[in-house]
């Protein structure tokens, strides 16, 4: 097993107690190895709607709150990243996907750490593959397929 620095963040927001319980941090360090292929510093900061849009809009030029921000600085020899997930946007998806907000969490969890390791999806072959490992992944962990 890969060595894991782990940062878990909480920003200020209504909902925060509700995402803090569905994200206890052996669970978060749990999931984020099983998809890292070597050691790691991570931090993983939960975010609201506000935090997430600026990121979003100053990093990506896109104006809107996303579910996952992947910051990745180094892949090699050792993997740091920042992660910032957007709780309002994760609790939508997860009620519009009929998931828990724990499965769902688990899912962009693993999805932002293969962008920390290089994996992207932004080619339809490289999507297919991504997704293929993301599944994987999460059956290993004991949940069913994410798409």
């Amino acid at each position: 097993m890969n060595p894991l620095t782990l940062s878990l963040q909480f920003a200020k927001f209504n909902d925060a107690p509700l995402h803090r319980a569905a994200l206890p941090r052996h669970k978060v360090t749990r999931w984020l190895r099983a998809a890292l292929q070597s050691d790691a510093e991570l931090t993983v900061r939960i975010v609201d709607a506000e935090e997430g849009q600026a990121l979003n809009r100053d990093y990506r030029k896109k104006d809107y709150a996303t579910n996952v921000l992947t910051f990745d600085y180094t892949q090699e020899p050792l993997v740091t990243a920042d992660l910032v997930l957007c709780a309002p946007v994760v609790a939508q998806e997860a009620k519009e996907q009929n998931k828990t907000l724990e499965e769902h969490y688990a899912h962009l969890l693993v999805h932002g750490a293969l962008h920390a390791q290089g994996w992207d999806h932004d080619e339809e072959e490289d999507a297919q593959v991504m997704e293929l490992r993301e599944s994987e992944i999460m059956a290993r962990l004991g949940f069913e397929n994410p798409y």
